[in-house]
């Protein structure tokens, strides 16, 4: 494991407060991820989340496709912020993160929404400390800048459903490597039960995406408990009634629903976990009541690695959050170089075809090497690492 290029700490004038930027490289002089804010949140967190953006850029490029592709790969940055998104004090904490961080994002960090964080509150933090927009460091590298800045903005004005397009990408791309991994060991989708953790941006969508390719959402949980149905919740009347941070109002629940304790989750009677929220959710202690086939890993490092040890050798599958939650991030690059139009369809199908050809590799790597998905996507990162230096340059 390397070094990264660069680690900033920030404190806070006003609260003390820390906030911190992590660059494990940069491609192209570029580096991409996002920006979250969480109580709690460390160095070492976003140390390991800015390597893992690294990975997910490396395994969307296709040296065989390109120059096919008009999107090549940036360097993995991230961003954190140590506060609760909820305190009244956070958005003045945003903004003068952000000020302090503009030189980055102005010269070669792209960032945008993350944990806690929405597109539309970066947006308009970065526009009051008078910032281009979040992702501007890419810009001198689109052929026509005004015309991708408008497909962009275009993309992210559409709504599927009452919900934005930027909000069911990466549930599209999280549902797909569930549907890709339970159709390689030939289990149906329909009967097949879903327990998640979060009904936010990725885990909503997720719930979505899962339910109308046929499974059962049977658990939800939320910083107020977990809300259970062994014959199945109403995953579009709990989309409907969840606040900005994923908490859903329970007046919404029908009779038959349960609610339960917030670690309830973890044990239903289902094959496929997703845990879409927090990272490090899962332990070495908790692990142990979990009886789901299949982890995925939507959130970020939801699964600590001893634990993942000792689920595998149970015979649970993690399917790994450098692949798995890995579309959102792709598709902002593939519709801003133009790789994809402004249109909600051609989003979807561009997902799923290539989370499909994605999670298949990965698994079939994984099967031929007898290891783990996490494994078989970090060797796969780390074949396509030299092609991406050799091209295109990196510093780190």
């Amino acid at each position: 494991m390397h070094d990264p290029l660069m680690s900033l700490t920030w404190t806070d004038h006003l609260t003390g407060r820390r906030g911190y930027l992590v660059v494990d490289r940069l491609v192209r002089s570029v580096a991409s991820g996002g920006l979250r804010m969480r109580p709690g949140c460390t160095q070492e967190e976003v140390a390991g989340l800015a390597r893992g953006m690294t990975l997910k850029e490396a395994l969307h490029y296709d040296p065989e496709r390109h120059p096919e592709n008009r999107y090549i790969p940036l360097g993995g940055a991230k961003g954190g912020i140590d506060c609760d998104p909820r305190d009244p004090e956070a958005y003045g904490l945003l903004v003068r993160y952000l000020r302090a961080m503009r030189p980055y994002v102005e010269s070669f960090w792209t960032t945008g929404e993350d944990l806690g964080l929405t597109q539309d509150l970066v947006d308009r933090a970065a526009a009051e400390v008078g910032l281009v927009s979040s992702v501007q460091a890419v810009y001198p590298l689109l052929d026509d800048e005004a015309k991708a800045r408008r497909r962009l903005a275009d993309a992210f004005a559409l709504r599927v459903d009452g919900i934005g397009l930027d909000e069911l990408v990466g549930g599209c791309g999280v549902a797909e490597s569930v549907l890709t991994a339970l159709d390689r060991a030939g289990v149906p989708h329909s009967g097949t039960r879903v327990a998640l953790q979060g009904l936010g941006t990725m885990g909503g969508a997720t719930a979505r995406f899962l339910t109308r390719a046929g499974l059962t959402v049977v658990a939800v949980a939320d910083v107020k408990g977990t809300i259970s149905n062994p014959q199945g919740l109403d995953v579009e009347a709990l989309l409907a009634a969840r606040d900005t941070y994923g908490t859903v109002d329970r007046a919404v629940l029908r009779p038959e629903d349960r609610e339960l304790p917030g670690e309830a989750w973890l044990s239903a009677d289902v094959e496929v976990l997703v845990p879409a929220a927090v990272s490090y959710a899962i332990d070495t202690g908790n692990q142990e009541r979990i009886t789901a086939r299949w982890i995925a890993e939507a959130a970020n490092m939801p699964v600590l690695p001893a634990a993942e040890e000792l689920l595998c050798a149970r015979g649970v599958t993690v399917l790994p959050d450098v692949v798995v939650n890995s579309a959102t991030n792709a598709w902002w690059w593939w519709t801003l170089f133009g790789d994809i139009e402004a249109d909600a369809e051609e989003a979807f199908a561009h997902v799923r075809r290539s989370m499909r050809a994605l999670v298949g590799r990965v698994l079939a790597r994984a099967e031929a090497d007898g290891t783990t998905p996490r494994t078989a996507a970090h060797v796969l990162a780390a074949d396509r690492l030299p092609v991406i230096a050799e091209r295109f340059g990196w510093y780190r």
